[in-house]
């Protein structure tokens, strides 16, 4: 493993599969609710310094409890 300064910026941008609560009304999505407790598995690298993948995903999977994300109205 490279070590790097750190100084050095270390942007990591993945994604993995979580599950969601969608409430639909008349056909129309009113409202998103991403249960962000999920363990983060299989992630995707999408952008950034793909070697800090490891350590983002660890950070970002270290056991806090999160609240869930909502979207709508």
């Amino acid at each position: 493993m490279t070590k790097h300064s750190s100084a050095t910026p270390r942007r990591v941008v993945f994604q993995y599969l979580v599950p969601v609560h969608v409430e639909v009304e008349d056909g129309l999505v009113c409202a998103v609710t991403v249960i962000d407790e999920t363990p983060v598995e299989n992630p995707t690298f999408v952008e950034g310094h793909a070697d800090y993948l490891d350590e983002a995903v660890k950070a970002a999977d270290d056991g806090q409890s999160w609240p869930s994300w909502e979207f709508g109205y």
